[in-house]
């Protein structure tokens, strides 16, 4: 903001306190707690304000998700998990989403892998279902106060990413490797491709495992690694793959493979034709291939 001096030279104004402390405007019970979390810097008292932010319903959506967070940075995780869990019905069917990703960072914080399982899953369900994106193949999605598109193949891609990781924390690598390859189709990652030799590796399928890192990831880093901690863990992994091909010489090594559950089936079936049936310019909400795939769930379920 400009205003003039009286020899006509303008200066800058001070920028209100509101914009320079990312505060929002009035003095309700939510301003007050991100006063206090913003500019006094007291996280325990803001934790206090933006509960009675919530009892006092106001901007519950902002005042649970903010709440959450401050929690679990004062390693309070699990009680920002019973806080979600107890009061999202008070949220905006908006906020539910942005909720839903605060409880998976939760869960994985503390070691509650099969929740958060459960939780990925069902939001890779409303992406197929058109939910998540409404029936549009984009979506804007928010990260550090800033707005960015999103596309259907980006975010199923990271979910699947995530939900291969959280298999792996289970040594439930068989649904892990199905889990990756799928993602591996719909959007290749370096990252991901080294996950998916891990899985690999941890099932004795160690020339797969090499197949990929050569093709997947040294092919398409030919030129050299611009991530540093990527060429670190793709030398561990060759590393780990001649140590285990060393023993495998020596002794004769048997791969015992788990049945891959309907769930998973269910879950990465069909993403393929998911992601084409997106690019159609006449699309129904939900796929046929899943009408296909219900029907047999609980027969094949394990």
């Amino acid at each position: 903001m400009m205003s003039l001096r009286r020899g006509g030279e303008r200066q800058d104004s001070p920028a209100p306190y509101n914009v320079v402390h990312k505060l929002p405007h009035g003095d309700s019970p939510y301003v007050r707690a991100k006063h206090v979390q913003l500019v006094e810097k007291d996280a325990e008292a803001a934790i206090e304000l933006f509960w009675k932010a919530i009892k006092a319903r106001d901007r519950v959506d902002s005042a649970l998700k903010d709440m959450a967070l401050l929690m679990k940075q004062q390693n309070r995780a699990e009680e920002a998990i019973e806080a979600i869990q107890s009061f999202r019905d008070l949220c905006s069917r908006q906020a539910q989403e942005s909720l839903d990703n605060v409880l998976i960072d939760l869960f994985k914080k503390c070691g509650r892998i099969e929740e958060q399982v459960e939780l990925l899953k069902q939001k890779l369900w409303m992406i197929y279902q058109g939910e998540a994106f409404n029936g549009k193949p984009t979506k804007t999605a928010r990260s550090h106060g800033k707005k960015f598109q999103v596309t259907v193949e980006k975010e199923t891609s990271r979910i699947l990413g995530n939900l291969g990781w959280a298999y792996m924390q289970l040594r439930d690598y068989t649904a892990a490797e199905t889990v990756y390859r799928k993602a591996q189709v719909i959007e290749p990652d370096a990252n991901k491709a080294c996950n998916l030799c891990t899985c690999l590796i941890k099932q004795g399928k160690h020339n797969e495992a090499r197949s990929i890192l050569l093709r997947d990831v040294l092919q398409e880093n030919k030129q050299g690694f611009v991530d540093s901690r990527l060429k670190v863990r793709v030398q561990e992994l060759l590393s780990e793959l001649d140590s285990r091909e060393e023993e495998a010489a020596v002794f004769a090594s048997v791969s015992v493979e788990c049945e891959v559950g309907m769930d998973e089936i269910a879950v990465v079936e069909g993403l393929d034709e998911f992601v084409k049936e997106w690019r159609r310019p006449y699309r129904t909400r939900r796929l046929p291939i899943f009408e296909e795939i219900l029907p047999l769930r609980d027969q094949l379920a394990c």
